[in-house]
């Protein structure tokens, strides 16, 4: 609750969404990817899950779309030979 016993809100007045971490998937990643999952989350005081919930729901503000689509781009033409 916030002030004077009001329900948080947030900007706009608008109630924030409940966080309920509703989809569970089986997930294969790199050991690098997963080190640095583990790293955002522990600095950012959350588990895995929260962490990528909170990338996901901000991924248009927390990338840049230029750098995104080179990073992409370099990742996916060396794809194939990492899998070897």
């Amino acid at each position: 609750m916030g002030m004077a016993g009001h329900p948080d809100t947030r900007p706009g007045g608008e109630m924030p969404k409940r966080f309920r971490l509703t989809r569970r998937f089986p997930v294969a990643m790199t050991e690098d990817a997963y080190r640095r999952l583990k790293r955002f989350a522990t600095e950012s005081g959350l588990d895995e899950g929260e962490a990528l919930s909170f990338l996901f729901e901000n991924f248009d503000s927390v990338t840049d779309e230029d750098n995104l689509t080179h990073r992409l781009r370099l990742f996916n033409s060396e794809l194939e030979d990492r899998k070897r």
